[in-house]
């Protein structure tokens, strides 16, 4: 099997790479960086630029799946023009992609994307499966819905369409962890805001594994790419700290504060939602990671 991977070389992207590759399957990648081209027979290089509409054709070439990743990062501030790169990262690439199946006729079977949670509105109350279909007025809801919008196109390209709603992916070396856990090992970290905030999060093993389990058994629809038992912000704090065995000793860290710091993106950090992992698993997926001490354990020790 050759499969083409956006967003390849991205925190997810590499994980899921290295999965590929250790169950025999081939990877075609998109690089918008002609220096990060390469020839492996299997981890093949192909340019693209969306903004310009350009894009080598020939990364179809024997591709029968796509694992769909791009999207510029959110966690950067929001000004007008880097809300309409964060949209359009992640809806124009996947119109590229379809015009460019439909022009030179490929065959693609299989198509799986990343999507995220965000798409929830914000609740301390709510627990959330696939079902439900509330958007949330936030410019990230709105950014979910188009995003998800744009991959269901693949479907009238005779393509078999997955999406992952993806929650607070916990890495090692890149993503949110970091920035937490360095505040925290500094003896100055808290959590934010009344630290209530239900926070749906998943080990980013898990969430490659995920990725390859949908590729290998064709799953349709949408799915939760969250870990089973999610964590307010408080609790979240706390096991990071004591995983680090720091103490936590300042008081949480106001809303205003980080709406001055950070702008609209700030939001990020006090969003609530508990998203259920339930059909992933009821599909035969198994978390390595379920629990977060575990997970953090894995990741900071």
């Amino acid at each position: 099997m050759t499969v083409l991977i956006t967003g390849a070389t991205g925190l997810i992207g590499q994980k899921i790479v290295k999965l590929c590759h250790a169950e025999g399957i081939s990877v075609h990648y998109l690089t918008t960086s002609k220096s990060k081209l390469t020839t492996e027979d299997n981890y093949k290089g192909f340019y693209w630029n969306p903004n310009k509409n350009e894009i080598d054709h020939k990364c179809f070439e024997g591709v029968s799946s796509i694992i769909n990743l791009v999207g510029a990062t959110i966690s950067k501030r929001w000004t007008e023009d880097y809300k309409k790169i964060i949209l359009e990262s992640r809806t124009k690439t996947a119109e590229l992609l379809q015009d460019t199946i439909k022009k030179h006729n490929y065959k693609i079977d299989y198509v799986v994307s990343a999507s995220a949670i965000g798409i929830y509105p914000s609740s301390f109350v709510n627990f959330y499966d696939e079902e439900n279909t509330e958007i949330s007025e936030t410019f990230l809801g709105e950014v979910v819905a188009a995003w998800e919008n744009a991959v269901d196109n693949f479907k009238p390209l005779g393509c078999k369409v997955a999406k992952v709603r993806i929650g607070l992916v916990l890495a090692e070396n890149d993503g949110a962890l970091p920035k937490m856990a360095k505040p925290i090992n500094y003896g100055v970290g808290s959590p934010f805001g009344s630290g209530k905030q239900w926070q749906s999060w998943i080990h980013v093993e898990d969430l490659a594994r995920l990725f390859i389990y949908a590729l290998q058994y064709q799953l349709i629809g949408l799915y939760n790419g969250v870990a089973p038992n999610p964590v307010t912000n408080n609790d979240l704090t706390k096991v990071i700290a004591n995983v680090l065995n720091r103490p936590l000793i300042l008081p949480n860290i106001p809303k205003f504060a980080m709406n001055l710091a950070l702008g609209e993106m700030h939001i990020l950090l006090f969003e609530s939602q508990r998203v259920s992992s339930q059909k992933i698993e009821n599909k035969g997926f198994y978390f390595k990671y379920a629990n977060l001490r575990p997970a953090l354990e894995d990741l900071l020790e």
